[in-house]
């Protein structure tokens, strides 16, 4: 019997020059990132330098290594662990979003509906005020400054009064709490009318809605009950605002109908015709939303869903036509990007709850459904709508905020999305932009940890991190990181004390 070895041809490691790091490749990159958010790029050849101690301070990449943390002489440990601390100056904080069902009815017909939506005759599914009082005061028990009561359904203007009433209520609550208070409302606009929309603007309260593209992609997607063209009403309304928030004399760049598509396999196709609209209609940002698996799109996905490559590959074309536009003096950003940029290029983390470590789920929100049943987070509302209580942690009339962020399914939760103590995740270079969904994870495998790195989340947000660093890595001339950098640049629109 022989015995085999194996040779590895890997340079020799000299671990007391080198700062903490994880690495992997991007085409002909290595791309180094760290606790802090930090990240750089370096030939293969110089990988190798530094690793065997090579790099010093007459290398053309030292500066740069040094500045960020990668290399310990003379490095402001102090400095690298403040940076840390800026980066998760959220933990603790509390939830700062409250998902509110005000109804489940809802007058469209969407394809990948995730919301569970009922009938326009089931006024059983409207939320209550009574019901809607117990909501605030949940809500507001919160040890978060900030917090954003934002409205969905169903339709959420379908029950119009239970919205005016919270806006309303937590308006006079927070006279003694002294919150930064916002209100939120997404909607399809097919309900909407000119008396609510006078109340939405002269009452502050943010709106989004869905406008997955063109007629023939979102009439396609969202499917009007009373047969009426989807698309039509909901340009209708969305030119409405933009034209009512210029004459209130309101800073376009702050005032402005925020819009979110789904991607479906009809998207695909359409990619620049999407994007043209945004443009169009003045619209500064476009978020490329893929399907979620939950709810109508668990069921439809072999007729609208796609493949992970299918996806990235329409993200990036769209990424590059968005890019080209800005070059030319159009002002639009494609919201995803806007996350990952915030942790790749500022000190701090915008703290998107889908997007963080650990997840948002019971710590940065909660959902409350029509009949008071409380969620670490919409997504566990509509897995409980599909049949599985799991994710319910209670009701407003007999579970306390507190006992709501120690309920054992919300630490479950935060556990398994700690990348840092996640097998394979905690040493992936992407960790520091990262997010894990473990309800996604749940929705496909069964478990809240998934099969790492395979889950599609994983896939997508790997490929979106590679796709910009890829770019501002051939960027020679700078005009993709100043994009960049406009992009991530926060100018708050409300300030409701």
């Amino acid at each position: 019997m022989s015995i085999r070895t194996l040779t590895l041809d890997r340079p020799a490691v000299h671990p007391e020059k080198l700062g903490f790091f994880r690495f992997g490749d991007i085409d002909q990159w290595r791309v180094l990132t760290n606790d802090a958010g930090e990240w750089h790029t370096l030939s293969a050849p110089d990988f190798e330098a530094l690793l065997r101690g090579e790099i010093g301070p007459d290398h053309a990449e030292y500066r740069g290594l040094q500045r960020k943390g990668f290399i310990r002489a003379d490095l402001d440990l102090e400095a690298l662990a403040d940076k840390v601390r800026r980066k998760k100056q959220w933990m603790g904080q509390g939830p700062h979003l409250a998902v509110v069902i005000s109804t489940l009815r809802c007058n469209q017909d969407c394809k990948y509906c995730h919301a569970s939506r009922t009938n326009m005759d089931r006024v059983d599914t409207d939320m209550s005020l009574d019901t809607a009082k117990k909501v605030v005061d949940h809500a507001m028990r919160t040890p978060s400054p900030y917090l954003n009561f934002e409205f969905q359904g169903g339709e959420p203007t379908v029950n119009m009064d239970v919205i005016k009433f919270i806006v309303d209520y937590s308006r006079e609550k927070n006279k003694y709490e002294k919150k930064i208070l916002d209100h939120s409302l997404v909607t399809n606009m097919t309900y909407m009318n000119k008396e609510n929309a006078d109340w939405i603007m002269d009452n502050n309260v943010l709106i989004c809605t869905s406008l997955d593209g063109p007629a023939e992609v979102h009439n396609f997607n969202r499917t009007w009950q009373k047969g009426s063209n989807a698309y039509e009403n909901v340009i209708k309304w969305i030119k409405h605002f933009n034209a009512r928030y210029t004459e209130m004399g309101r800073d376009p760049e702050l005032w402005h109908v925020d819009a979110l598509m789904t991607t479906t396999k009809k998207s695909i196709e359409h990619w620049r015709e999407i994007i043209d609209l945004y443009v169009e209609l003045g619209i500064r940002n476009i978020h490329l939303r893929p399907l979620n698996p939950f709810g109508f799109a668990n069921k439809t996905w072999r007729a609208i869903g796609y493949s992970q490559t299918e996806y990235l590959e329409f993200y990036e074309q769209c990424l590059d036509y968005i890019l080209e536009l800005n070059a030319q003096g159009v002002q639009i950003c494609e919201g995803t990007a806007s996350i990952f940029l915030k942790k790749m290029l500022t000190p701090y983390d915008p703290n998107f709850v889908d997007i963080r470590s650990p997840v948002g789920s019971g710590t940065g929100q909660m959902a409350y459904n029509y009949d008071g049943s409380v969620y670490p987070s919409d997504e566990g509302r509509m897995i409980s709508a599909m049949g599985d209580e799991l994710f319910r942690l209670g009701s407003v009339d007999d579970l306390s905020m507190e006992e709501a962020m120690q309920h054992p399914t919300v630490r479950s939760l935060a556990v398994s999305s700690m990348l840092d103590t996640l097998p394979q995740c905690s040493s992936c270079w992407n960790a520091p932009y990262c997010g894990v969904r473990p309800l996604h994870n749940y929705m496909h495998t069964g478990d809240l940890f998934g099969q790492r790195p395979n889950t599609f989340k994983c896939v997508e947000h790997m490929g979106i991190s590679s796709a910009l660093i890829r770019r501002l890595a051939n960027d020679t001339d700078g005009t993709v990181e100043t994009t960049f950098r406009r992009w991530v640049v926060d100018r708050p629109r409300i300030t409701d004390s």
